[in-house]
Formats: structure tokens, sequence, C-alpha cells
């Protein structure tokens, strides 16, 4: 299929400590509340608009997600929240061909590692509510390793 691709990888926002409860159960801090509502802000200024978005099942994705209020269909996978980079490819592959623009919202190192992975210009870092935007031409089964372009790199602290 022909047409350029748009991946929009998301770090979950900034979450509190976890202090005892079960990983997955941690929710955002007051900080991350404002970050993800500032990224969501930033995606619809600009037009990126997801058509489709997996979401770790993790309260801080889901709750980044919220934040984002963004309006697109979701599939929660559990298996983002595994934090293997080839299951994050594996997942944005298989996507339907109508999406044309997919948001994956999940954790380092995987999320990073699929940037890298995608474009080979991953940024150094990858902080709470860095979002990477990558493109390429074709469709979702076209995702290789080094098939991407990173359009846009941003950080709540670069806007």
């Amino acid at each position: 299929m022909a047409g350029m691709s748009t991946l929009l990888v998301l770090r979950h926002a900034k979450a509190v400590p976890g202090g005892g409860m079960p990983d997955i159960e941690r929710s955002l801090a007051d900080r991350g509340r404002r970050d993800a509502e500032a990224a969501g802000e930033w995606l619809r200024d600009r037009g990126l608009v997801p058509d489709l978005v997996l979401c770790s099942t993790a309260v801080r994705t889901r709750e980044t997600l919220e934040r984002l209020a963004v309006p697109a269909a979701v599939r929660y996978e559990s298996q983002i929240y595994d934090n293997d980079a080839d299951t994050l490819l594996t997942l944005v592959r298989e996507a339907d061909d109508d999406v044309r623009t997919l948001l994956l919202v999940g954790h380092n190192p995987s999320v990073h590692q699929l940037v890298h992975d995608l474009t080979g210009a991953a940024p150094d870092a990858f902080p709470t509510c860095a979002l990477a935007v990558i493109e390429w031409e074709g469709g979702w089964t076209d995702a290789w390793p080094g098939a991407g372009t990173l359009v846009t790199f941003r950080t709540p602290k670069q806007p």
C-alpha cells in the first residue's frame, strides 16, 4: 500500500514512586498529569491525532492516554507492559491498513529502543512523556529496523 505511515511513540508521563504498591498500579504524579495534557495539546495543534492507540495496561499509561484527550480508538495491550522492543515492533506491524497514524503509549527502555531500531536516530535519553514522531513510506508491514525517519522529538522540557 502506498502512502505515508506515522507512528507516535510516547513514554508515559511522570508517575508517583512505587512505595510498596505493585509497579503496574502506579498512577501519575501532578507533574505527569500536566505534562500529558500539554502533550495532547501539542498533538492536536499539529493535527497529529491518531486513528488508533496501542496502550500498555499499566495505570500510568492509561492515565497518560486519558490526559492526552485525543479522540481515537484504543487497544489496551498487556504485552506493551512486558517492555520488549521486538514485541512493540510486532504490534505496530499488525496495525490495520486503514490506520494512517498510530500512537503507542508505553515504557522505557522498550519505547526508546523501538525509536532507535526504526530510525537509527533516537536521542540519548527518553524521559517521561517524551514523544517521538516517526514516518516512513508504506504501510505498517513496512515498519522494519532502519525504515523510519525521526521527524520530531518532543519532551516536556523541550516542547
